[in-house]
């Protein structure tokens, strides 16, 4: 009886020693020491993933590991863990952190991961490697199959959870010339989409359709010995909504988007470097391209941007890319700029018509007719126009009335014809209606309601193929010098037309 007695005593100091071991960090002192035992004994081989390979390029394989590593749980076992904001509302994302290591298994083998981080003190630089440690007698039995194993997975994750990034480059430090980590980023989190701009329907069908062509012709780019790229030039006065275009394509392809400061750009050498620390399936944007060459800036020269747009660089650099450049007008433009090849879709992004009216008061103010609509198009159709920019914010700002948004609306329209009709009162008469600008230069004077001429939206400018001629009425292209500004939004239409 005492027997059973002491063996019950005994049970019962196991059971309290192993749960106080487990409420402690000793059970994990124990089997880390256990751990560090076994490697004495085993002789080791590490291997290098750098964030960007010799030529300065990202390496793919990095960002692979990278969401891989951060979707195991081991991670919560590292000394730091980073937690940051995810992208669904109140989501988290454990982050490793720097000089951190976290174990993982795979095939029967334990293999060691540690985020390698470098300081570059004299370029504020960081340079990342993922370090990986594993037993020289497992590397032939599981090296390639857990490369592969990461890849299948690495994708699984960004295809369930994929966020979409903003990356724009720095500033070049003083003789440096392509440093790596010159590219920074955010999250893409833009909320325009090509289901809710303010576009014709027809129009953008045609664009729906082109850029899922793209997506899918790959084979046919090859084929024809050509880069898996496009290039879009958009083009029209400020406030009409080429920006929120941008990242509605970037939504809608699932593409990062790369966006270039040229004034940021040391020379034409800088500028090849950035290309080639750009990514396949990005959007590579150039805005205000037009400004930046008629600044006459040294930094950047037009050779080097003829360059980047489809030298031998930009074929070397990586397929399924799509480079958009952005222009308030195109008329003083070299002609070698706007060339197919350089440019395969210009897509052009006008002031307010009266349907693009109807799509931002739908938009804005959930009115798809009114009464006061008849009274707009009239106004419409007398010459007055305004950008959608402009409109919209008229409309945000009184969305709580839509007759009150609707008559301010108007009054800024009838400002703007108001102005238009003293500005031809010091017109020169005559039978073809020519007037003085405000430079001295006697011009013709147009019909104050315009017509967009044919436009066209070519598949591919270089090869022989259907065009679809698009007709689009446009009313009161002119914009006056008493329009009134108001505030900027985000919405446009536009009409594409066929590399000139």
């Amino acid at each position: 009886m005492a027997f059973f007695i002491l063996l019950l005593i005994i049970l019962c100091f196991l059971v309290s020693v192993r749960l106080f071991l487990y409420r402690t960090t000793l059970i994990y002192r124990l089997k880390k020491w256990g751990h560090w035992i076994e490697d004495q004994i085993h002789v080791h081989q590490s291997l290098k993933v750098p964030e960007f390979n010799g030529n300065n390029q990202e390496n793919l394989f990095y960002r692979k590991v990278s969401t891989y590593l951060n979707s195991l749980s081991t991670i919560e076992d590292s000394d730091f863990t980073n937690i940051i904001s995810g992208e669904k509302p109140n989501g988290i994302v454990l982050c490793l952190d720097d000089d951190q290591t976290i174990h993982d298994t795979f095939l029967g083998a334990r293999v060691y991961w540690t985020n390698k981080v470098e300081k570059i003190e004299e370029k504020n630089l960081r340079k990342k490697t993922f370090l990986l440690k594993l037993k020289k007698k497992d590397k032939r039995r599981i090296l390639q199959s857990y490369i592969q194993h990461i890849f299948r997975a690495s994708e699984d994750i960004e295809s369930r959870c994929k966020e979409l990034k903003l990356y724009m480059n720095s500033e070049t430090l003083s003789g440096d010339h392509g440093s790596i980590g010159r590219w920074r980023s955010v999250r893409l989190s833009h909320p325009a989409t090509l289901e809710t701009v303010a576009m014709d329907s027809d129009l953008k069908k045609k664009v729906k359709s082109d850029l899922e062509a793209f997506l899918k012709s790959k084979q046919y780019y090859h084929r024809l010995g050509r880069v898996w790229k496009r290039s879009y030039l958009l083009y029209g006065p400020s406030g009409t909504g080429k920006s929120s275009f941008i990242a509605a394509m970037a939504k809608f392809l699932s593409y990062d988007v790369y966006d270039i400061d040229l004034l940021k750009i040391k020379d034409d050498s800088d500028l090849k470097m950035l290309l080639l620390q750009t990514t396949s399936k990005s959007l590579i944007v150039v805005e205000d391209l037009d400004r930046f060459i008629s600044s006459n800036s040294k930094a950047v020269s037009l050779s080097g941007i003829l360059n980047f747009m489809d030298g031998i660089l930009n074929s070397s650099c990586g397929d399924e890319k799509l480079m958009v450049f952005t222009m308030n007008s195109k008329e003083k433009i070299d002609p070698a700029i706007l060339r197919p090849g350089r440019i395969d879709v210009h897509l052009y992004f006008p002031l307010c018509n009266f349907n693009s009216f109807r799509t931002l008061a739908n938009n804005c103010l959930g009115v798809k007719d009114h009464k006061l609509f008849p009274q707009v198009e009239e106004i419409f159709q007398t010459g007055a126009t305004m950008s959608p920019a402009e409109m919209s914010e008229l409309m945000i700002s009184n969305r709580g009335s839509p007759g009150r948004a609707l008559r301010s609306v108007i009054t800024a329209l009838q400002i703007n014809v108001d102005a238009r009709v003293a500005s031809t009162s010091t017109s020169v008469g005559g039978k073809n209606g020519m007037r003085l600008h405000h430079d001295g230069v006697l011009a013709v004077e147009k019909s104050s309601s315009l017509a967009e001429t044919s436009s066209v939206l070519v598949m591919d400018s270089s090869c022989s193929v259907p065009v679809v001629k698009e007709f689009q009425k446009l009313y009161g292209l002119l914009r006056m010098k008493g329009s009134k500004k108001i505030g900027p939004s985000d919405q446009y239409s536009g009409s594409m037309e066929r590399s000139r």
